[in-house]
């Protein structure tokens, strides 16, 4: 076995195809099938069960857990060695959702391929949930996210601090409210909600936190049945609709702001949700043996980055 036999078995593992792992590795199945069929081989085991979707058997489930040790050894030895040559080539795997990657990676990007002009960013925008997941499979090296919990073998950093608020169009909002707008301003503004019941809605989903905070406004408020005009999983989209005037949303205000010009922020009435729509950003990185360097400068480029843009807002 050598470190591409690793690293093939390890994808299979995770993809349970080898049509979708031998794209996601660049080869042929055939050269695939073949890697594995040496290994189990030389161990004299078989790994997987062949059928749809592939299944480890128990050798394979063993041979997992040794080859994720075994890669993370081999990263950290690439990268401490990176360090001590001061050649530092590569690729830097970072995770971030894609809304969120708008506000920060355009900015940051810039700063750190000035500081490393021969590393390679290789960018996954996915949602919190999956940036977990790849974070703890060894998929992506860095992710910024939100952690609601600790994860196995991931460290955490604070990066900044996001408010998820509620937002509408100012004549969406007095069609909907009529004569009963202003009271209806008050009430929001005091935290009652349950004037919501009669207003079309912008929702993200389930797995978002914009939707989920989202829901748990309305359920607190007791909206049983939101008029939902538009859900989706892109809380960029979902704010544009809401200029306009579309329906009102529950989107971070530093997307608002980073995203709308000044003239579309004075269009939207906007109002906050109370502390439980405040959570943290964070970075999230594998804690390794050796912690490279190219980490933790990315990281330093990002919150370089979120300072210049506040401070140009204000």
């Amino acid at each position: 076995m050598n470190f591409s036999s690793m690293e093939y078995f390890s994808v299979l593992a995770r993809e349970r195809s080898f049509t979708k792992a031998a794209e996601r590795l660049h080869i042929t199945q055939q050269s695939l099938s073949s890697h594995i069929a040496g290994m189990e081989k030389e161990l004299d085991c078989r790994l997987f069960v062949r059928h749809v979707p592939l299944e480890l058997t128990y050798a394979g489930e063993v041979l997992l857990r040794y080859a994720t040790d075994f890669q993370k050894t081999h990263t950290a030895m690439r990268h401490e060695f990176c360090d001590i040559s001061q050649n530092q080539t590569g690729k830097l795997r970072v995770g971030v959702a894609a809304t969120r990657g708008r506000m920060i990676i355009t900015d940051t990007l810039p700063l750190f391929q000035e500081e490393y002009p021969n590393i390679c960013v290789e960018l996954t925008e996915a949602s919190n949930d999956a940036l977990h997941q790849k974070l703890t499979e060894g998929e992506i090296d860095l992710a910024m996210a939100d952690f609601p919990a600790a994860l196995p073998d991931v460290g955490l950093r604070d990066f900044y601090c996001e408010e998820v608020m509620l937002m509408a169009e100012k004549t969406f909002f007095a069609s909907i409210y009529a004569d009963d707008a202003k009271n209806v301003q008050r009430k929001f503004q005091a935290g009652d909600f349950s004037q919501l019941a009669d207003c079309p809605l912008l929702l993200g989903g389930t797995d978002d936190i914009d939707g989920r905070i989202g829901r748990n406004v309305l359920k607190r408020a007791g909206v049983d049945r939101p008029r939902v005009r538009v859900s989706s999983h892109n809380v960029g989209t979902l704010l544009m609709l809401c200029v306009q005037g579309m329906g009102a949303c529950f989107c971070p205000e530093n997307l608002a702001r980073a995203t709308l010009a000044k003239k579309q922020l004075q269009t939207l009435e906007i109002f906050k949700l109370g502390t439980d729509a405040r959570y943290q950003i964070r970075f999230g990185y594998q804690e390794q043996t050796y912690q490279w360097s190219v980490v933790e400068a990315f990281m330093g480029c990002a919150r370089n980055a979120y300072a210049r843009k506040r401070k140009t807002r204000t």
